[in-house]
């Protein structure tokens, strides 16, 4: 799940938690609105390490790998 995964289940979480009055039975909507907040902030947080250590990676130096050509003797 991308940041935008992680923005929209946030952001129903954030619809449930604090702007619906819906009552079902069996079901507390405003803790399920909290959450898939919460859901939504640790995606979040979780692709934004994982995105950062790949950028950072790439700009700490890559491994050089020398291409040797074997020259048959004859």
């Amino acid at each position: 799940m991308g940041i935008g995964g992680c923005v929209i289940v946030f952001a129903i979480g954030a619809i449930l938690a604090f702007a619906v009055d819906w009552h079902v039975s069996g079901v507390n909507l405003h803790t399920a609105g909290v959450i898939l907040m919460l859901a939504g902030l640790i995606g979040l947080i979780a692709y934004v390490r994982v995105f950062r250590r790949r950028r950072l990676g790439g700009l700490r130096g890559a491994d050089v790998v020398e291409e040797r050509r074997y020259v048959d003797e004859v």
